[in-house]
C-alpha cells in the first residue's frame, strides 16, 4: 500500500461527477474499501435508481425500503466502518454526494437525539389543529428555532417542537455543519465538473437507467412499504406515476437542478481541494492519490 500522511480520503461531488468510479479506483490502488456517504444508497430494492456501485461497497444496500435511517445511525455505522478499514489497511476512502452524511462520516457531530413517536404525534396534532399556536409554542420553548422557521413549514416546526420537548434544538448555537475538524487525518477532495459536462453525463446516465429497466424496478419497489427517507429518491415519483418519456424529461431536469445545488454546497466545505473531473476517472484518481501523498 502507498504510504500516506492521511488516514481518510473523502470524495465529494455533484451527481454524475464520477465519484463512485474514482473512489473505487482510488481504493483499489490503496488496497482498501469505499465507504458510501449517500442517504439513498443505504436502501435495498433501488440499485439502478440510486446508482449503486456494482462492486461491494460499505454501507450500500443495508436497509429495507420501509426502514428509516437517521443521520445518527448512519454516523455510528460510518465511524465503525472507517475505523475498521484504517486498522486493517491504513486508510479508508469515503465517497458521497449527500453532504450531511459525508460530514457525519468524517467528524463527531452534535446530532439531535431520537424522539419518542408519542412526542412527534403530540407536536403534529398541535400543528394540525392550529399552525400559529404551534409556532407560538415553539417561540416560547426555543425562540432561536422559531425565528429561523416559517410558520407554514410544518415539517420543521414539528421537528423543532419535539426536539425542544427533549431538551434539544433544531438550530445549534453556531453553524457547525462544516469545519476543518475531523475524527481522523483527512483529505477532502471535490470533483469539479463543468456544468456542460454534468448536463451531458446526467442525460446519458438517465438514458442508461431507463435502458437497464429502472421503470420496472420502481414499479416493484412502490408495491412495498417505503420510508419517508427512501421515497425521496430522485426519480421515484416520476417513474411511478408518469409514462417513461415524460419521467425521463422530469428526472433530467430535477437532477440538473440538484447537481447545481451540490456544486454550490461543495464550495462551502472548508479546506476542500477541487480536482478537475472533466477527465477519465483513472486520471482523476491518480491526481487525488498524488495529492494525498503530498498532504
Amino acid at each position: 500500500m502507498t504510504t500516506l500522511r492521511c488516514e481518510v480520503i473523502a470524495i465529494f461531488g455533484p451527481t454524475a461527477s464520477g465519484k463512485s468510479v474514482v473512489a473505487r479506483r482510488l481504493a483499489d490502488a490503496l488496497g482498501t474499501q469505499v465507504v458510501s456517504a449517500d442517504a439513498l444508497q443505504v436502501y435495498r430494492g433501488l440499485p439502478i435508481l440510486t446508482n449503486q456501485p456494482e462492486e461491494p461497497t460499505t454501507l450500500v444496500a443495508i436497509r429495507e425500503l420501509g426502514d428509516s435511517m437517521s443521520v445518527g445511525e448512519y454516523a455510528a455505522l460510518a465511524h465503525d466502518s472507517i475505523d475498521g478499514l484504517v486498522a486493517d489497511h491504513g486508510v479508508a476512502v469515503v465517497a458521497g454526494g449527500t453532504g450531511l452524511y459525508l460530514r457525519a462520516a468524517l467528524a463527531d457531530m452534535e446530532i439531535p437525539p431520537a424522539v419518542a413517536a408519542s412526542e412527534r404525534r403530540r407536536a403534529e396534532a398541535l400543528y394540525d389543529s392550529d399552525s400559529s399556536t404551534a409556532h407560538d409554542a415553539l417561540a416560547t420553548l426555543d425562540p432561536r428555532a422559531a425565528a429561523s422557521i416559517h410558520v407554514n413549514d410544518r415539517r420543521r416546526v414539528v421537528r423543532a417542537l419535539e426536539l425542544a420537548a427533549a431538551g434539544s434544538t433544531l438550530v445549534p448555537p453556531a453553524d457547525r455543519l462544516w469545519s476543518e475538524g475531523t475524527r481522523r487525518p483527512t483529505v477532502v477532495v471535490g470533483l469539479e465538473a463543468s456544468p456542460e459536462e454534468l448536463d451531458r453525463r446526467i442525460a446519458a446516465r438517465t438514458d442508461e437507467m431507463i435502458g437497464c429497466g429502472v421503470a420496472d424496478e420502481v414499479r416493484r419497489a412502490v408495491r412495498l412499504p417505503i420510508s419517508h427517507t427512501a421515497e425521496k429518491a430522485l426519480g421515484l415519483r416520476e417513474l411511478a406515476t408518469l409514462p417513461v418519456d415524460e419521467a425521463r424529461a422530469s428526472i433530467v431536469a430535477r437532477t440538473r437542478r440538484y447537481a447545481a445545488y451540490q456544486r454550490k454546497w461543495m464550495r462551502r466545505i472548508p479546506g476542500i481541494v477541487l480536482v478537475d473531473a472533466d477527465r477519465p476517472a483513472a486520471q482523476v484518481a491518480d491526481d487525488i492519490l498524488e495529492l494525498a501523498r503530498a498532504r
